[in-house]
């Protein structure tokens, strides 16, 4: 798909396109029909960039003759349909529970053109810098969103596949946050394992931290009369995924691959060291918003095995990367203190690791 898709604009262009759209970008005739009836399009222009979509700014006149601009994503192939579907109803999910947190959504489809498997997302365009946000406002945001959101099953996932990155994430509905969560870093740890290669010592550090780390860390957040809340988080909060408007210094977060999860789990992506957003102050301050949860003397135990699932899908989606073996010291810490070895195993590892 990374390579194909960047073909989309080209292939369109050798296709012909309508002389009276200005612009760089030519626009297939089914993403022209998924803009509101009444508009004239004035140009499409491509903006910004990505390793596996390509992404324009489309500008029009509405029907009341007021300028206005949409955003348009598109990407090929089954995995580009799984993704734009995904976004379109994970902002969806976002904007019916906090309109103004997020650019509407206006639709995904197909091109028309059947010479790419091309499939596109549609949404509000906002002029947003990518300057790091406000920590009291924006936590105020995402904590306003996990507090007001509901679940529509009662249950942990989300009713289609969404992405984390290019990568379809496992989703599917559980009223265990231990189970789910198991099942989501494992077809996590798949991936990382399709695009780096077996690691004997990741592999034995993993099974381990899926089959007595989780169940006894994140059980214990539904056990012994304790529960949560499934709360809809973005899923891939990080500063590049955050915006502030120009025209009226509002917050926005986009390109999401939300689910309903424990709140907790979207404040994982800040523990990461790679990211802006790691700052210590965003954390203390979602943690004044948002209660943690109990156990409370687990908290960060949790924000780590939270953590380890960011970094694995980031290693999957880059060979070789150092992530890998920060995860790896992670989980080999929570084994430790969760689950750690007996010592007729603990030689067997030793062994291995030779």
């Amino acid at each position: 798909m990374a390579a194909s898709v960047h073909l989309v604009a080209e292939t369109q262009r050798d296709a012909g396109f309508r002389a009276d759209i200005g612009g760089n970008f030519p626009l297939d005739e089914n993403v022209i029909a998924a803009l509101p009836k009444g508009t004239s399009i004035i140009s499409a222009d491509s903006f910004g960039s990505s390793a596996w979509t390509v992404t324009a700014r489309v500008n029009v006149v509405s029907l009341d003759c007021a300028p206005k601009s949409y955003f348009l994503k598109c990407a090929t192939e089954d995995a580009g349909k799984i993704m734009m579907e995904g976004e379109f109803h994970a902002m969806n999910e976002l904007y019916k529970t906090y309109p103004s947190l997020v650019p509407r959504p206006h639709a995904w489809g197909k091109f028309r053109l059947p010479s790419l498997n091309t499939y596109f997302f549609l949404s509000d365009f906002i002029d947003m810098s990518n300057r790091l946000p406000d920590p009291v406002r924006l936590c105020s945001r995402i904590a306003e969103l996990h507090r007001n959101s509901v679940s529509p099953t009662g249950q942990f996932g989300f009713h289609v596949p969404t992405c984390h990155g290019k990568f379809p994430q496992y989703v599917y509905w559980d009223s265990k946050w231990a189970s789910f969560f198991k099942k989501l870093l494992q077809d996590a740890l798949r991936l990382d394992l399709q695009s780096n290669g077996p690691w004997p010592e990741l592999e034995r550090i993993s099974d381990r931290i899926l089959t007595m780390v989780i169940p006894r860390l994140l059980g214990a957040l539904q056990e012994d009369g304790r529960d949560i809340k499934p709360c809809l988080i973005h899923g891939d909060l990080w500063e590049g995924n955050i915006g502030t408007a120009y025209d009226n210094n509002e917050i926005f977060i986009f390109d999401s691959s939300a689910y309903y999860a424990h709140n907790e789990m979207e404040i994982g992506m800040w523990r990461c060291v790679r990211h802006q957003i790691n700052a210590k102050i965003f954390t203390r301050q979602y943690l004044r918003e948002f209660p943690i949860s109990e156990p409370i003397e687990e908290w960060d135990d949790r924000n780590r095995i939270y953590c380890v699932k960011m970094n694995i899908i980031h290693s999957a989606h880059h060979k070789g990367d150092i992530v890998r073996q920060t995860a790896y010291e992670d989980m080999c810490y929570l084994v430790n203190k969760y689950a750690p070895w007996p010592d007729t195993e603990l030689k067997s590892n030793q062994e291995i690791n030779r």
